[in-house]
């Protein structure tokens, strides 16, 4: 890399985030012949992080902290790493790290801002008074931000555009396939024997996925004669005021064909072992990872018809797209999966196909670069 290459600096909140996503486009920043920086909270991702060439700089930056004293506080922060590394590109990951980011962008006036929203989180569910006025305030960042010509946009699904009143088409807005995924990394494994049917959710344990809707439709599912299991692998989000406890966690585990086996990183060999992935998520999502995977995986995935999700999946081909919060319709979808394997199967190759269309890792990771071409 050359002593004057210009600086990309990425803004996420939380380490172990950008190393379960978005590694591939600190490659492709370094491939390109980039100064890959990484502002974050430091836990235990930093060596995975570094090991792309990209550098990590601690970052005081939390979810949990919503007064405005403790983000005046994280925007002072960025802003003396910004004055530090003066980079070319602001890579912001995620609603925080863009709130805080924007703001100290343009108090330092340094770096061209590219805002990448990974779904709109708990503002995509939430209706009420307090949850309408932070996406009013939250739009008009986003709106701000693009009235700039510096500024790019990055999104998963078109939906989150209209959900803050941007037009999809804006040509400084990019929407990509997620994260993205490589294929190779899940190879398509024979589906296990059945019955059971068997289904993974492989998520965070946070409510918002809809946790609990899968747990509800698997036990009228059983209660209808299905023999299923749900095997649900993923940790308590702690620092996520949404969080599914581990005292509700255990209270399901043994029952009803209910198994906790919390965080995994095993992920290629959880589908290999079950039929198909489950996810009937609430809303707030970008395009969740966890489905790309499962489709990767050649497995038929049972998802909700919100942003992100019903992107990827579609009904009736690479699985079936209920309603959210319908745990009956939910269990409707397991009893014509658990009653049709050669249609199971089938789903799964067509999944796998689609991801392979356009939802790869490279295939992200080549367009994500050719915007920061465009903005260097």
């Amino acid at each position: 890399m050359k002593a004057d290459a210009p600086t990309i600096l990425f803004v996420v909140t939380e380490d172990w985030f950008f190393a379960s996503h978005f590694l591939p486009l600190a490659r492709e920043a370094v491939r390109m012949g980039l100064r890959a920086v990484v502002a974050t909270r430091v836990r235990g991702h930093r060596a995975m992080i570094e090991a792309t060439g990209a550098s990590v700089v601690p970052l005081d930056i939390a979810r949990s902290r919503n007064s405005a004293t403790a983000l005046g506080r994280e925007v002072r922060s960025l802003a003396r790493i910004l004055r530090d590394h003066r980079p070319t590109i602001v890579h912001c990951i995620a609603l925080r790290a863009i709130a805080i980011g924007g703001i100290a962008c343009r108090l330092t006036g340094i770096g061209r801002p590219v805002h990448a929203l990974t779904g709109t989180g708990f503002l995509g569910t939430r209706t009420d008074p307090a949850g309408r006025a932070i996406r009013a305030g939250v739009t008009l960042a986003l709106r701000a931000g693009l009235v700039s010509r510096r500024t790019r946009l990055l999104l998963e699904n078109t939906a989150d555009a209209r959900f803050f009143g941007l037009a999809p088409d804006d040509p400084r807005i990019l929407v990509v396939g997620g994260a993205g995924v490589d294929p190779q990394a899940f190879p398509v494994a024979p589906l296990p024997p059945s019955p059971p049917l068997k289904l993974a959710l492989v998520a965070r344990m946070i409510w918002s996925k809809g946790v609990d809707t899968a747990v509800e439709a698997v036990a009228i599912a059983r209660a209808r004669g299905v023999d299923v299991e749900l095997s649900l692998f993923g940790p308590v989000d702690a620092d996520n005021p949404r969080a599914v406890s581990s005292q509700t966690l255990a209270a399901w585990n043994g029952r009803n064909g209910v198994s906790w086996h919390g965080a995994t990183r095993e992920v290629a060999s959880v589908y290999a072992a079950h039929h198909a992935a489950i996810l009937p998520s609430r809303g707030g999502e970008g395009l969740p990872r966890t489905l790309l995977e499962a489709g990767a995986s050649g497995r038929a995935i049972l998802t909700t018809d919100v942003p992100g999700c019903r992107d990827l999946v579609r009904d009736g081909v690479d699985g079936f797209v209920v309603p959210p919060d319908d745990p009956e319709r939910l269990a409707d979808a397991i009893q014509r999966l658990a009653a049709d394997p050669s249609r199971l199967a089938a789903m799964g190759d067509a999944v796998r196909e689609r991801i392979e269309s356009g939802f790869t890792e490279a295939r992200v990771a080549a367009d994500v670069g050719a915007l920061w071409r465009s903005m260097l």
